[in-house]
């Protein structure tokens, strides 16, 4: 996805209203009333302030009559299915998008079972209703609102749906997609029984509405944000404070491991972390400005292949960590440095090459607490070489290159916000503790480690396609890496993707 962030503004219809503070968001909302409903509740800001202040006063008190609490529960731990969609240009796959799904259980007495992205990018939880007739929202399982005997339907204040009023409408722009859904209060569980601790009410978007793209091409039915609780409209859509309150889980923290072998599951673990998929104590960093809402942490520096970034050197990047990423992103005045200096050039048919077995420069984030992240050439780089032409000579040679993401500049985040995706979710085991507002990084133990083959293919997944660069590269050949040297199982041809 592209990744950007917008300040929040609420609309009644064709009057809109601009919130002060800004609230970035990987996605735009904008709240709609109709008819009279609209001008019986036309709120002033001064109101949207007091009533967004009044829902985290007195929400305590609101949880423990809507849900019953149960005993703090171990770790609850989701195996999450990975879905493959080709990317074809020309009659020709040229890569695949990938998506990470899970489970959850919506409503009483009997649940409604749905797949959804976890994403520690956004703050709301939304599904497709029943309502949707769309041949997007056919290919999918569709929230029954009749089925449920704990859903309240409610507009974007909160308040209930009174009688036959007019409802409150809400658009939610993605990155690569955008649906239009009401609202209702729902009890949300991570487990098949309540006793098992992971449930809480939440308000949740019902989308009535859904854009083909990205929706009608993967198997998951919504999207459960993961972001801090700043990072929502309210503080009930916030799935990570509302599990907060309701004291259901024995800490407030999750952690999430992504497998490099499609025959062990990734997982994501709420309530602690999963020490089984950690070779290495965590480490942890404390969120940088938590009141933005993202997992965000400060830069010291990075460097490439030992060398310094200029970008970062007056200590003002940041990186965000982002499970919704597939890729390193790069702040967009650093892009093309990252590329000439991550490219390298290679020998023989680029067809039949896999850059991630060839040498190149190791990629170090040094965290401001001192820890460092490192990625090499089998985390970053695309599998297939390329032929590009030498801007000096004009002759051709084959190239491998990395899979780099750029970020745009943003008026919250600054002009050197740099994602930490897929590549460094990986190699890294990560573990977010809501109550501390803190990240904890660790190697990840995979499977591998335990004698089962890894495997990683070139994929992405709400990515921004990044451009083709030509550079001049360094007149050195790189060698394959040595039998010592440890690498991800080969590819077949029909595995080798550009």
């Amino acid at each position: 996805r592209g990744y950007r962030t917008n300040p929040l503004r609420i609309f009644r219809r064709r009057r809109p209203i601009e919130v002060s503070r800004p609230t970035p968001s990987m996605s735009s909302m904008r709240v709609f009333t109709t008819g009279a409903a609209a001008s019986a509740r036309q709120p002033t800001l001064f109101a949207l302030q007091l009533a967004a202040a009044v829902a985290v006063l007195r929400w305590p008190l609101a949880a423990a009559s809507d849900i019953a609490v149960a005993s703090p529960s171990a770790v609850v731990t989701i195996p999450l299915d990975k879905q493959y969609v080709p990317v074809v240009r020309n009659g020709v796959t040229v890569a695949h998008k990938t998506a990470y799904f899970g489970q959850v259980l919506l409503g009483a007495p009997q649940p409604q079972t749905f797949s959804v992205v976890f994403d520690t990018g956004s703050g709301h939880l939304f599904l497709p209703a029943a309502e949707c007739s769309s041949a997007t929202c056919a290919q999918h399982r569709r929230y029954n609102r009749s089925a449920s005997v704990s859903a309240e339907d409610i507009n974007n204040d909160g308040e209930p749906v009174r009688g036959d009023e007019d409802r409150d409408e809400v658009s939610v722009v993605y990155g690569t997609g955008e649906i239009l859904g009401t609202f209702v209060r729902e009890q949300v569980c991570l487990s098949g029984s309540t006793s098992d601790g992971g449930c809480t009410k939440v308000r949740v978007v019902l989308a009535s509405e859904m854009s083909d793209e990205p929706f009608g091409s993967f198997r998951f039915d919504g999207v459960v944000g993961l972001g801090l609780e700043s990072l929502a409209l309210d503080p009930e859509f916030s799935f990570l404070g509302q599990l907060g309150r309701s004291g259901s889980l024995a800490q407030e923290r999750f952690g999430y491991f992504l497998s490099q072998s499609d025959s062990v599951p990734s997982e994501i673990s709420f309530g602690g972390h999963d020490a089984r998929r950690v070779s290495s104590d965590l480490q942890w960093e404390p969120v940088h400005r938590p009141e933005l809402g993202y997992w965000q942490v400060k830069i010291r520096s990075i460097s490439v292949g030992g060398q310094p970034l200029e970008v970062c050197a007056d200590g003002s990047c940041t990186a965000i960590a982002d499970t919704g990423t597939s890729l390193l992103g790069v702040p967009k005045e650093a892009m093309r440095k990252m590329h000439v200096q991550l490219a390298r050039k290679v020998p023989g048919d680029p067809e039949r090459l896999d850059c991630r077995h060839f040498e190149g420069p190791q990629i170090v984030v040094e965290l401001s607490s001192g820890l460092q992240l490192s990625l090499g050439p089998e985390d970053y780089s695309r599998p297939t070489a390329m032929r590009v032409t030498q801007n000096s000579t004009g002759r051709t040679q084959v190239v491998c290159r990395a899979s780099l993401m750029p970020v745009d500049p943003d008026t919250a985040l600054g002009a050197k916000a740099w994602i930490l995706g897929e590549p460094v979710l990986r190699k890294y085991y990560t573990a977010y503790d809501w109550g501390a507002r803190q990240i904890g990084f660790a190697p990840a133990r995979q499977p591998a480690e335990d004698g089962t083959s890894a495997h990683i293919e070139d994929t992405t997944f709400f990515a921004a396609h990044e451009p083709m660069v030509v550079v001049d590269v360094a007149a050195a050949t790189q060698r394959p890496r040595s039998e010592s040297t440890p690498t991800n199982e080969a590819p077949t041809p029909a595995q080798v993707l550009i």
